[in-house]
């Protein structure tokens, strides 16, 4: 049978039994969102790359260890993630952070102004890894809080607490913003439950 044809689980038991290809077919099928998450969690390409070519060797030597107790996908995006914490954790004690490149409207809800959505990055670059991390997952990813939870090996009921307080925080470094009904931005305090409230922490399954 061809590779493409086999599901995640039949192409880890390749890879183990020695097939050349199967991981490679892989990380094909998951190589987008896997880059998607690194950088949006470190907001720098080289060291997005960095983390997911890290992440990908560990995850191709730890293959036999793998005992299908998630998805395959999970697996894999724990790798990341964690490779992704491990290098924001090494460069917290410097003073600039290069900004995540994020197109998201269910974090923050910028206009498409170009000064919004630097400030709305520039915020979320603040808030700390622990919280940056699952709001990407949750809402530029779109996984659910139990996905997050498996991904990160937390229970559900810290993801919801993380991105809670992860929102509670964009809403003070954004409380200067207010984006009225017809896209124009107001320089008043948000209202509770527009930018980053926790309020808002309920999507994809509960997230707050």
């Amino acid at each position: 049978m061809a590779l493409g044809n086999l599901d995640d689980a039949a192409l880890m038991r390749a890879h183990v039994a020695g097939d050349p290809a199967a991981f490679g077919e892989l990380v094909r099928r998951h190589r987008d969102r896997l880059w998607a998450v690194a950088l949006r969690t470190l907001g720098d390409r080289e060291e997005a790359a960095d983390a997911v070519q890290d992440a990908l060797v560990s995850a191709y030597r730890a293959a036999d260890r793998f005992r299908g107790d998630s998805a395959v996908t999970t697996w894999l995006h724990r790798i990341v993630v964690n490779a992704c914490l491990d290098r924001a954790r090494r460069r917290q004690s410097r003073p600039t952070v290069a900004l995540p490149e994020l197109e998201t409207v269910a974090i923050a809800q910028p206009p498409p102004d170009s000064d919004t959505a630097l400030t709305v990055r520039a915020a979320l670059a603040q808030l700390p890894p622990e919280q940056r991390v699952p709001l990407i997952l949750l809402d530029v990813q779109g996984y659910s809080v139990a996905e997050i939870a498996a991904i990160l090996g937390v229970a559900e009921g810290t993801v919801k607490s993380r991105c809670a307080r992860g929102r509670a925080r964009l809403a003070v470094l954004l409380s200067h913003l207010r984006v009225s009904g017809d896209g124009t931005r107001h320089g008043n305090p948000a209202p509770a439950g527009d930018v980053g409230s926790p309020e808002g922490a309920g999507r994809g399954g509960g997230g707050g």
